[in-house]
């Protein structure tokens, strides 16, 4: 091996247009580069307190356990549901996209017994349709995907926690792809945990996942029993709860953790934790509603554009999250020579899609340090031109046209 064949790391520029990552905002990268401290220094237990006020006013709620978990969106998901899941739990999966079908393989790994429902992809489900499966499955957890960024539409939770209270059913959502740029009330709406990633709305990089826990949630997760092997507490003696399988995500030792214990667990990733601040302090800055507002604006100049090129929306568009759109790529068009001109020639890059929808829709996003003017000006010129250059016709300039005039009433 000769090391001159390692260059310094030096990636192409690239916008990112697509469901995820985007571009961080540089200001969080600036704060990532700050230098490390100890895990028990109290510089260090301050700021693992600001960011857990932090994101009590992001998530909207006064739950005491709202934290991060080190690792990607999915491992906040893994941590919410290895805690909270027992061995024969029968938990309820309303699946409209890809990752409803990833709540049941971490929900089957857990051991659950899992029941599904489901809308062909593109639709959403009413409270009522959920409240039937409730009523029949009788399950101990109601676990849902808030955003779904394989179909782009984004299922209403709104009325969800009263019929989970009613029944006495314990209320997750994942909301990696749609938190800070849609709605999202955990304590209006009942929510017992939430998780979510900073690689979308929040505007920073992958590798953090933000969660919140009710104290229904938290209760449920202390009466586990974590031991070791070979050594049976009372309470796994008599059957009450099974011990949770993984030492990393058990959000019991996890809460000793960041709570006045300060309990070691594992080492917290001081860098991502500066930055996912710094992702909730700008938010906050702006204002959480503003940041909402931000997205919807743009996300709706994306749209007008697109449509306005002649493209075709996927999905239901009166449920579609407002940070991603899902394009139906045109008869004739080849999607990934598409996506690869744009990117080879523009440094644009937008998405594909999965599974049934994989060479048909094409994902467009428009958010967290994204969801700027320029951004969606920029995208719809390459994306024009690509298509104009593959045979595909539209009016000319009807695109940026019919952006400018979604901005006419005002733009960020």
């Amino acid at each position: 091996m000769d090391i001159h064949d390692y260059a310094q790391i030096n990636p192409p520029q690239r916008l990112l247009m697509g469901p995820g990552p985007i571009n961080a905002d540089p200001r969080v990268l600036r704060a990532m580069s700050s230098q490390l401290v100890g895990q028990y220094d109290p510089a260090m237990t301050h700021y693992m307190n600001e960011v857990m006020a932090l994101y009590r006013a992001l998530f909207r709620t006064e739950n005491r356990w709202t934290m991060l978990i080190d690792g990607t969106s999915r491992a906040g998901i893994e941590a919410v549901l290895v805690s909270s899941i027992r061995p024969g739990d029968k938990v309820l999966v309303p699946v409209y996209g890809r990752f409803g079908h990833l709540l049941c393989e971490i929900a089957r790994r857990c051991r659950a017994e899992v029941h599904i429902i489901e809308v062909p992809w593109g639709e959403v489900f009413t409270p009522d349709q959920i409240e039937d499966a409730i009523k029949r499955v009788r399950p101990r957890l109601l676990l849902t995907v808030q955003g779904d960024t394989s179909t782009t539409m984004l299922q209403p939770l709104e009325q969800l926690g009263a019929i989970c209270k009613q029944y006495g059913v314990l209320f997750y959502t994942d909301a990696t792809a749609s938190f800070a740029g849609n709605p999202l009330e955990t304590d209006a709406w009942g929510l017992d945990a939430v998780s979510v990633g900073m690689q979308k709305c929040l505007g920073g990089p992958s590798g953090t996942s933000p969660i919140t826990l009710s104290p229904q949630m938290e209760a449920v997760i202390r009466r586990r029993k974590c031991v070791e092997a070979g050594i049976r507490t009372e309470a796994h003696q008599d059957g009450e709860d099974e011990m949770i399988w993984s030492n990393y995500f058990d959000l019991g030792m996890i809460m000793d953790y960041w709570g006045p214990e300060r309990l070691n667990h594992h080492t917290e990733a001081t860098s991502a934790l500066f930055g996912a601040r710094e992702c909730a302090r700008l938010i906050l800055q702006e204002g959480l509603d503003n940041t909402i507002a931000r997205h919807q604006l743009h996300g709706e100049a994306m749209l007008h554009g697109i449509q306005a090129m002649g493209l075709e929306i996927f999905g239901d568009v009166k449920n579609k999250m407002s940070n991603v759109l899902g394009v139906i790529i045109p008869d004739g068009i080849n999607g990934d020579r598409v996506r690869k001109l744009m990117l080879d020639d523009f440094g644009i890059e937008i998405g594909t899609s999965f599974g049934p929808l994989h060479g048909k829709v094409w994902r467009i996003g428009t958010m967290g340090y994204n969801a700027r003017k320029d951004c969606v000006m920029q995208t719809l010129t390459a994306l024009e031109a690509v298509l104009h250059h593959l045979g595909f016709r539209s009016p000319q300039g009807a695109a940026l046209q019919a952006a400018w005039d979604r901005y006419g009433n005002g733009s960020h």
